[in-house]
């Protein structure tokens, strides 16, 4: 059975850090690539990052550039999203997901997580 599992979330202040971890399992995890998406209330799911477990290729919005950094641990089938300098704007439900290699949309991956909540108060 595949799963992907986030964890890590939780209140924080702005300024502030949190880190998410996307713990995989049921399938190849060299072979894939997780994103990190997000969607706050009333607003459109947003690609936040993405790494390819097979090169180590990254990938960041333009939001979250100099502030996330993502990383795998491919011995632990884990993608950790080290997310720094929180503001008021990143909280959001964060979910990972998994596929081929990196998409722009959500829809585009094989897998997906039950999403952990990040709440960042001013």
């Amino acid at each position: 059975e595949v799963q992907l599992v986030e964890s890590g979330g939780g209140l924080v202040q702005a300024g502030g850090s949190l880190r998410l971890s996307c713990a995989a399992s049921g399938f190849t995890f060299d072979d894939y690539a997780i994103g990190w998406f997000r969607q706050a209330p009333g607003k459109e799911r947003e690609g936040v990052s993405c790494i390819s477990s097979s090169d180590g290729s990254t990938y960041y919005a333009d939001s979250v550039k100099g502030r996330f950094t993502i990383s795998s641990d491919n011995a632990k089938n884990t993608v950790y999203l080290q997310m720094n300098s929180l503001i008021p704007e990143d909280t959001a439900v964060y979910h990972c997901a998994g596929g081929s290699w990196c998409r722009a949309r959500y829809s585009d991956y094989d897998y997906w997580g039950q999403g952990t909540q990040v709440t960042v108060s001013s």
